[in-house]
């Protein structure tokens, strides 16, 4: 894999009013260190250069972990049959989210990482979704 690629991340949430996608194209850089992958990426909020969230995505072993700061920052880790609690903080104050992950699946090849997770969203300890999040990161052509 090239150090620029292509980020292609798309989001469902089922149970809530709205169940269109999220979708997100991006570039960033990608790194292959101590048998884990590394993607950094900036996602840019309404379109405002002025407010960035840098992200960090790293795989290892049948476990990712998403780490976002910015305006709103958060340390995510998705390994399946495993719960976590984080913080999600915000401009307007913290979330307590737990992240139940029922399935990850990733598959890698010399131009591709495809990565699928199925998880369920609680905050403060209620049960508001279950979520699906598709990534594909492929070299920048």
């Amino acid at each position: 894999m090239t150090k620029e690629v292509l980020i292609s991340i798309s989001g469902l949430q089922f149970e809530v009013d709205d169940t269109d996608p999220i979708e997100i194209v991006t570039c960033g850089n990608y790194y292959y260190k101590n048998n884990k992958h590394y993607i950094l990426y900036d996602e840019y909020i309404d379109d405002n250069e002025l407010q960035i969230t840098k992200n960090k995505l790293i795989i290892s072993d049948n476990k990712i972990s998403l780490s976002k700061s910015g305006p709103s920052s958060v340390n995510m880790l998705f390994e399946p049959g495993k719960d976590s609690i984080t913080y999600y903080n915000t401009p307007f104050g913290s979330l307590m989210i737990g992240l139940s992950n029922s399935q990850i699946k990733t598959n890698h090849t010399e131009n591709l990482i495809d990565i699928n997770i199925n998880y369920d969203l609680s905050i403060n300890y209620s049960h508001i979704s279950n979520c699906s999040i598709s990534m594909r990161i492929t070299p920048k052509q």
